[in-house]
């Protein structure tokens, strides 16, 4: 049985998803990479080459995330039949070993027992437009070095055991947490200005094309132009989160392995996720690993 397998599934985001193949693709291999192309775009199936590409119709529709986590899900059972772990999660997510750990991603998870979901910290990787003006032309950090802590991106995404996880991928039906001391999950929509305005553009463009409401569509309310407010004013409130000396996320992991616990009757388990207003600047131990 392989070690791991990564899935994603993505519409014409180049930018994030060229990040994920690099990732990915070199510490599993392409062949045990998994993409969804929704809408079957010819961009997707030219990066993605010598990766696993499943192609779906692009017709606008309701429901999308919905029906999309539904796939996913039963993509994932499915690989668990033949990897040991399944990383799965949007193309703007990548799980991330912190070197300080002393080994690689992959050989992390060989050594990581079966028959668990494992939940890496949430981090959102910031664009500080006013000091970090480079843009990306190669690896991301390095010319981004600021992080804000992202509970809602704690994710329960790697997965070997059969369970059900929910839409948007924040919780599963697994009982228990495992949240490993240097496991993070890198959020990435707001790690570029440039690569943000495109991304929320065509994003604004799909939900338009159904013709529905935020809860007739299912999706994140983010995706729709009435909520997008001013993208240059997002990114320059950024320079206001206070900055915090070090690199210490322990006490974060114990608020969410204290506060774990059923999501009400819904058969789903979660923790708290408290909004915590601040940024850290990334050891550079960190640089050029996406």
């Amino acid at each position: 049985m392989q070690t791991a397998a990564a899935l994603t599934m993505v519409r014409d985001d180049a930018f994030f998803l060229k990040a994920w193949l690099a990732h990915y693709g070199t510490l599993l291999g392409r062949e045990n990479c998994y993409i969804v192309n929704h809408g079957r775009g010819g961009m997707v199936a030219e990066l993605a080459q010598g990766c696993n590409v499943i192609g779906l119709p692009g017709d606008p529709h309701r429901n999308f995330d919905i029906k999309r986590w539904r796939l996913l899900n039963g993509i994932v059972q499915g690989l668990r039949n033949y990897y040991r772990h399944v990383i799965v999660g949007d193309v703007d997510e990548l799980v991330v070993l912190d070197p300080a750990a002393g080994t690689d991603l992959l050989s992390f998870l060989a050594d990581t027992p079966a028959k668990r979901v494992l939940t890496p910290l949430g981090l959102e990787v910031i664009h500080r437009i006013d000091i970090e003006p480079e843009p990306i032309t190669g690896p991301i950090l390095g010319p981004r070095r600021h992080v804000r802590p992202a509970p809602h991106y704690s994710k329960p995404c790697i997965v070997s055991v059969p369970t059900k996880i929910a839409r948007g991928g924040h919780y599963t039906q697994y009982s228990r947490i495992h949240t490993p001391d240097h496991l993070y999950l890198f959020h990435l929509k707001f790690c570029d200005f440039d690569a943000y305005c495109e991304v929320m553009n065509r994003r604004n463009d799909t939900v338009a094309a159904t013709g529905g409401t935020v809860k007739e569509v299912s999706i994140g309310r983010h995706w729709f132009a009435e909520a997008r407010g001013e993208d240059r004013a997002v990114f320059e409130a950024f320079a206001a989160l206070p900055l915090r000396e070090g690199f210490d996320m322990s006490a974060t992991r114990r608020r969410m392995r204290r506060s774990f616990g059923p999501r009400g009757e819904t058969g789903y388990f979660h923790f708290d996720r408290p909004e915590d207003a601040a940024q850290f600047v990334l050891p550079d131990r960190f640089s050029g690993l996406i």
